[in-house]
């Protein structure tokens, strides 16, 4: 199976500069690149099928160089919204520092390079001079991105953002012997400029290509990486713990699950063949999820952090949070932190302070029928106070009425 057939049944597919590619790539082994802006000081799952598309490329035999724009990043690709927050040059430097670490960390690229160490200077008249010439401005107005934003307005600085990426292409091809640029099908204007501009500053025949992957849609057309409150799913583990990205995927809807396996997992075609087998045979197992969670999960963040991941939620599910650290209670019940307590507080007043009980009247009823448990213990006397012996490291106490309604307090 060639490359571009397995990105094709993976779903990975969207288009290509020039059918020659598929031949071009399985007669020789090429250096392709692909480009990541520093707006911010970690990759999320949005860009993850991308970044994966260039591990499978690597995997047959071709060389990824990692582009991070710190010069691209300072002027910010247009987006269909509208002009984006310009960042200073420390925050940019320092974002994609942190992007060359987790980059390397997480899919093994070693040839990462930043586009502002031969950006930077590059005079106002040069640009124009060598770089601005080359360009039609009917041609730019008419790459899709620039075109949404005509109604509204772009800047000038924004409208020039596709000369830069063209010229990054153009110094990879003149330096590293790149010919091929990948990105998901918004970039695809982009791309086009930078093939336009190595054949104007070579060869019409130059052999320069793009291959672009298709967003990564929901069933309902939104876009794909956010949790259901909106938030980005980040692979930064600080911003978006392993507990909440492995909840991420095991959450991720049954008429989406084995397309996701495609995309996100370096699983065969085959096996996943197999998974949707037995998943279709009892859905309600949700094999096909636990599958999806286990793989991206210990890719990004490795097995220890899986196992821990499936740990807290096994605890979750039970209750029993009594073999949980501290770190682990916190990545798990983050969500139903209700406040900090005084050592000694009535455990009535818990059961206000928690909104598991409406009056006191209600928290001497729980209690008195044995419905609620404090770290799985529990307790049926009205005079019982919390103290640090009840709570796990002296700190933390989760507070359950019932069999599913859980708070967390912590103990000074």
């Amino acid at each position: 199976m060639t490359l571009i057939e397995e990105l094709r049944k993976r779903e990975l597919f969207y288009n290509v500069t020039d059918e020659e590619l598929e031949k071009y790539l399985q007669e020789n082994k090429v250096n392709f690149y692909l480009g990541a802006d520093p707006t911010g000081d970690s990759l999320h799952v949005g860009h993850l099928c991308t970044f994966l598309v260039a591990k499978r490329m690597m995997n047959y035999g071709h060389h990824p160089i990692l582009l991070i724009g710190g010069a691209t990043g300072l002027i910010g690709d247009p987006k269909m919204q509208g002009e984006r927050k310009m960042l200073t040059l420390e925050q940019t430097l320092e974002n994609a520092r942190k992007l060359t670490a987790q980059v390397h960390d997480i899919f093994g690229f070693e040839d990462i390079v930043n586009n502002y160490e031969w950006i930077k200077d590059i005079s106002l008249i040069s640009f124009l001079r060598d770089y601005g010439k080359e360009f039609n401005v009917n041609y730019m107005i008419n790459k899709e991105t620039v075109k949404s934003r005509l109604e509204s307005g772009i800047s000038y600085t924004e409208f020039s953002y596709q000369i830069l990426q063209a010229l990054d292409f153009n110094h990879l091809y003149d330096n590293k012997n790149c010919t091929v640029q990948i990105g998901g099908q918004d970039q695809w204007g982009n791309i086009t400029s930078g093939i336009e501009l190595i054949r104007k500053k070579h060869d019409f025949n130059a052999k320069a290509y793009g291959l672009t992957v298709p967003l990564i849609l929901k069933t309902d057309g939104t876009k794909f990486g956010k949790s259901e409150d909106g938030k980005s799913i980040w692979l930064d583990k600080y911003k978006t713990s392993p507990y909440e990205f492995y909840q991420f995927w095991i959450n991720i809807p049954d008429n989406e699950v084995i397309k996701r396996l495609k995309q996100f997992t370096f699983l065969s075609l085959e096996e996943i063949d197999e998974i949707e087998q037995e998943f279709l045979k009892a859905p309600h197992l949700r094999y096909a999820q636990k599958r999806l969670a286990e793989e991206v999960t210990k890719y990004v963040h490795g097995e220890e952090a899986f196992n821990q991941a499936l740990k807290i939620t096994e605890a979750l599910f039970s209750g029993d949070i009594s073999n949980l650290n501290g770190n682990e209670i916190e990545m798990g019940f983050k969500d139903i932190l209700m406040g900090e307590i005084e050592e000694n507080t009535s455990l009535i007043d818990c059961l206000m302070i928690c909104k598991l009980a409406q009056s006191k009247r209600e928290a001497r009823e729980l209690i008195s029928g044995n419905a609620i448990t404090v770290n799985g213990n529990k307790f049926s006397s009205l005079d019982k106070t919390l103290t640090k012996e009840d709570a796990i490291e002296n700190k933390y106490l989760l507070i359950k009425k019932g069999k599913k309604k859980y708070s967390l307090l912590t103990i000074k």
